[in-house]
């Protein structure tokens, strides 16, 4: 659930981010040039102001003073003020390398530097230049970016008595300007990452703090599940929410825990006490069966029945005993214990014409000795009264991970797959195998007895024919276990 919540919550701090992160760099960059523009703005009004007085001094010259040497004197005078404008354009070009000029209407120069500055036919500057010739000032020129070369262009309109005589432009470089927004972006980007690494390690935080109570729950729930019934929620942080979870889980798991030991009380004592009346019984049968004809076929099959229902009295008991008793576990050489039993069975075998084949290695697990035997003789009783004679069943031990595996394969005739899925139920058997003997809980008490201890059983199909049965112990000590006080 970790793995799918965090990216979720990463994604949509990282949208949050990049939604603020966007917008801030845009700003950042339209800042820049907006300063750009005003510093440029004050200039070209500043050129404008000289302009306008250069422009209004010569033509009222021009028009008014019919004396030559007047006119001689205005047209001097004239002179030394535009030839003062081009200076200071000059100098303005020299300190800050940017374009400048103040051209006529007709695009003529005033004055302009450097020398080869004019306005074209087209272009960012023409556009510029025509714009101001209707009194309008370049103050929203179109945004330069740090990818891109352009430059920012600006023009002021000279007007005198309300007529646009002349436009200063000004044509300005933007390589300081691009340089200052990528700082700019640089420190944005910077501080996303921050907070993003920030996001990043709440998520983690906020995630652990949700699921830590999830994971405690789904643990508790799949130890109840393979027959640990004491397991229990412990009390830990978390949402309210999932913290009454577990307080409810537990509840639940009281109860049922009660429910199950009052049943496998009722179970265990109604074995034993039937198992008196049924001994008695047996008794009486025998002592009848002197009485009548020998080989009285209704003696004998009360007898048979007499006996089946002790088989069974005896493995209900079993089941309620393996369900109700704690494991002692310890540290066990499975391969030796199986190698044990299989030596055992080996007589069974022969009288029945089954070949019994043991591969058992050493190999070392944690259970209890006398539940993992009683389990390994259940399993292997069965493999060889399905066996046909002739046929093989084979007992391997292997050390595997972090469990070590018992597998005990028949030649039967097997399982079906919807069978597969009922085998170890409580008085199960197959429709097929209704007349070999037995009550149907061998398998449920060797299922109870290695659940006890933390192991399992689990059934697969053999090819050709046949079953797998495997039976895992864990390898690693069970929680609070010392394992030099038990080893052997």
């Amino acid at each position: 659930m970790r793995a799918r919540l965090l990216p979720l919550l990463i994604v949509l701090m990282a949208g949050v981010l990049l939604a603020l992160g966007f917008p801030l760099a845009v700003s950042v960059a339209s800042a820049q040039q907006q300063k750009v523009v005003v510093d440029r703005i004050d200039d070209t009004a500043r050129f404008a102001s000289l302009a306008q007085f250069v422009t209004t001094r010569s033509d009222e010259d021009e028009e008014a003073d019919e004396d030559r040497e007047s006119g001689a004197v205005a047209e001097s005078g004239a002179d030394e003020r535009q030839q003062t404008l081009q200076k200071e354009i000059a100098r303005y070009h020299d300190v800050y390398g940017i374009k400048a000029g103040v051209f006529y209407r007709d695009r003529s120069p005033m004055g302009r530097a450097p020398s080869d500055f004019r306005v074209p036919w087209s272009g960012q500057v023409r556009a510029a230049f025509d714009e101001a010739l209707y009194s309008r000032g370049s103050h929203d020129p179109p945004q330069v970016w740090p990818w891109q070369r352009g430059r920012v262009v600006v023009a002021s309109p000279v007007i005198r008595d309300g007529d646009v005589v002349a436009v200063v432009v000004t044509d300005s470089p933007t390589g300081a300007m691009r340089s200052a927004t990528l700082r700019g972006w640089v420190i944005i980007a910077a501080g996303e990452f921050a907070a993003m690494l920030l996001a990043v390690g709440a998520a983690l935080r906020l995630t652990g703090w949700v699921l830590r109570p999830v994971r405690i729950l789904d643990a508790t729930t799949h130890d109840i599940a393979t027959g640990r019934l004491k397991s229990r929620v412990a009390a830990g942080g978390g949402p309210p929410e999932l913290r009454r979870l577990s307080r409810s889980f537990n509840e639940m798991a009281d109860n049922v825990e009660d429910v199950l030991e009052q049943q496998r009380a009722f179970v265990a004592d109604a074995s034993h006490q039937l198992r008196n009346p049924l001994a008695a019984l047996l008794l009486r049968i025998e002592v009848l069966s002197y009485e009548l004809p020998e080989g009285n076929e209704e003696i004998a099959s009360v007898r048979a029945e007499g006996k089946r229902l002790a088989r069974v009295l005896d493995d209900l008991l079993d089941l309620a005993l393996a369900e109700h008793a704690a494991a002692d576990l310890r540290l066990t050489d499975i391969g030796e214990l199986a190698a044990e039993r299989v030596e055992a069975w080996r007589p069974a075998a022969d009288q029945k014409g089954v070949r019994l084949v043991a591969e058992c290695p050493a190999a070392t697990g944690w259970a209890d000795p006398i539940a993992l035997s009683s389990a390994l003789d259940t399993v292997v009783d069965n493999a060889l009264k399905f066996t046909p004679a002739g046929e093989t069943v084979t007992v391997t031990v292997a050390a595997n991970g972090e469990t070590t595996a018992i597998e005990i394969a028949d030649g039967g005739p097997g399982l079906r797959e919807e069978e597969l899925a009922r085998i170890g139920d409580r008085f199960w058997r197959s429709g097929r195998h209704q007349n070999i003997k037995g009550s149907g809980l061998g398998l449920s008490i060797s299922r109870a007895l290695l659940t006890a201890g933390g192991g399992s059983i689990a059934y697969a199909p053999r090819e050709p024919h046949g079953l797998t049965v495997t039976v895992r112990v864990p390898r690693t000590a069970p929680a609070g276990k010392d394992q030099g006080l038990t080893e052997r």
